[in-house]
């Protein structure tokens, strides 16, 4: 009677990650620590996994520019940064906001209960030695952190060296980040294995992924082309997803562009780029809630992996070759649990690393099914993440100023060197003179041709010429509408050289002003200089 009415009253939560820690500990932590999900998969949460800043994971072969990256990105120097063409970062930086500049080394890190990397001294010392904070006071890392990671060899002799799992290192803050960007150098491109098992290792995060073809202004557009060309080609055979990853291409450093010809792309993909990470902040209690979603659900699958081998251990003899059975037969056990409870193929585990990891176990001390268990996670996706997945879009509606500031963040947004700043419409915005008056005479020309009536020619006789320029009748539609300024269905001499100046602006390539900017409204039709009829 007493579980039953508690079962009922929905769960209520101040803000979305509280109710993501409260849910994870009281509905999924009970299933995964009875099925050993921290032992096969990936070590329990912590509460700083889920007050945590969003977290942007770099990851590229040594000399593609990582480090250069993030000091571009904040425009400061960070402590423990090393920059060189020889594999200089040989150690995972995590570059975090604090008061005082310093770095904190990994060992010390991994007892911090504020910090969201506890579990990572499960990797041994010889990781830890290699792991460090850098610490500074720094506007962008207000909002974001940053790990800067080693690069990353090619050749087969360094996998050996590092004396940890690094591909392992990787899966584990790929769990745990917003975004991951690959780096890649657009003059020397080419992916080593060990990059390659990397990428692998990542093959679950392909939502987080994002790539950057970096030292793009070194070589000519010709080559450039060819390029991107073949790092698609390569990454599609590595990430083997339909989706091709958003790629930006660019020169992610403030030095002088080598080969200046592609600056307008640069610009234009560096601006994407950086939106991208400047909505970070914005979704992070989403990315919390999809991830949390996904652990959940091998959560489950590990509970019938576990409780079906369980079951099918005898109670005296023959343990140890039932055991050795059980594991060569594993792909028949998950054909029997998918079909037993509709589970999609894509939520199971490896299945040859699932069977590596099993042959160290004792299967008699595996726990049954215990159907309460799956309950509440069923229930936990079910109802709580919906009414969460609510919480979210009103926590985000709430401040929606939450975006990345500071440092490069700052040049891209206003004034002159702006995006597109003094182009397509917005040329002109700076001078004194309309800048429409200047082909004024020829439009004038054409304008006398359509026998205008009192200074001014009819919408039928405007759409005729409007017409030549072949732009849909969406785009023409948009453009009278800004050019007839003051409305009434005609257009005089100024407002038809508009009308032709927008359909330039358009045929250039460039986008439509939402309304029409200060700077074009004509001399005639501005405020102040308006007669009174």
């Amino acid at each position: 009677e007493f579980s039953w009415t508690l079962k009922k009253d929905p769960e209520l939560f101040q803000n979305v990650s509280e109710g993501l820690r409260k849910l994870y500990r009281t509905k999924l932590f009970p299933l995964e620590d009875t099925y050993r999900f921290h032992d096969f998969h990936s070590p329990a949460l912590e509460d700083a996994d889920f007050d945590n800043k969003p977290m942007v994971l770099l990851v590229g072969q040594y000399s593609t520019g990582k480090t250069t990256f993030i000091r571009h990105l904040m425009e400061q120097d960070f402590p423990g940064m090393r920059i060189g063409p020889e594999p200089t970062t040989d150690s995972f930086i995590a570059v975090m906001h604090g008061e005082q500049e310093g770095v904190i080394p990994g060992n010390a890190l991994v007892v911090d209960p504020k910090k969201p990397f506890r579990k990572l001294n499960a990797f041994g010392n010889a990781f830890l030695n290699r792991f460090m904070c850098a610490q500074m006071p720094n506007p962008v890392l207000e909002s974001i952190s940053i790990i800067d990671t080693p690069g990353i060899l090619s050749g087969e002799k360094q996998r050996i060296s590092r004396g940890y799992d690094f591909a392992a290192v990787l899966e584990w803050f790929a769990e745990r980040v917003d975004r991951i960007i690959l780096l890649f150098d657009a003059h020397k491109l080419d992916i080593s294995d060990e990059f390659s098992e990397v990428i692998r290792a990542l093959k679950n995060h392909e939502d987080k992924m994002r790539v950057v073809l970096n030292k793009a202004d070194q070589i000519s557009t010709q080559q450039l082309m060819r390029v991107y060309g073949a790092l698609m080609w390569s990454l599609g055979k590595i990430i083997n997803t339909p989706e091709v990853v958003r790629v930006y291409i660019g020169s992610f450093w403030a030095q002088p562009l080598l080969v200046p010809d592609n600056r307008k792309l640069f610009e234009a993909e560096e601006q994407d780029l950086f939106l991208d990470i400047q909505s970070l902040p914005r979704n992070a209690a989403l990315r919390k809630l999809n991830d949390l979603i996904k652990r959940a659900r091998l959560a489950k699958v590990q509970a019938y992996i576990i409780s079906s081998l369980k079951k099918e251990m005898p109670s005296m003899f023959g343990k140890d070759s039932k055991k050795k059975e059980l594991i060569a037969n594993l792909g028949e056990i998950y054909q029997k649990i998918e079909k037993e409870h509709q589970i999609s193929p894509g939520d199971f585990p490896n299945l040859a690393k699932m069977q590596e990891l099993l042959n160290g176990q004792d299967f008699t001390k595996f726990a049954s099914l215990k159907p309460k268990l799956l309950e509440s996670v069923e229930d936990m996706l079910a109802n709580d993440i919906a009414r969460l997945m609510a919480m979210v879009r009103q926590e985000e509606s709430a401040m929606p100023s939450q975006t990345v500031k500071g440092g490069a963040f700052e040049g891209t947004m206003t004034g002159p060197f702006g995006h597109g700043y003094g182009e397509g419409a917005s040329e002109g915005i700076d001078e004194l003179e309309w800048v429409v008056g200047r082909d004024k005479p020829t439009y004038d020309e054409i304008f006398y041709t359509l026998s205008p009536i009192n200074g001014k020619v009819s919408g039928a006789a405007a759409k005729k010429e409007m017409l030549k320029s072949k732009l849909p009748n969406t785009v023409l539609g948009k453009i009278w509408k800004l050019a007839d300024v003051d409305k009434d269905g005609y257009l005089d001499d100024e407002e038809f050289a508009l009308a032709n100046h927008l359909i330039k602006v358009k045929l250039e390539g460039h986008e439509l002003p939402a309304a029409l900017p200060e700077h074009l409204v004509p001399p005639s039709k501005r405020a102040g200089t308006s007669l009174q009829d």
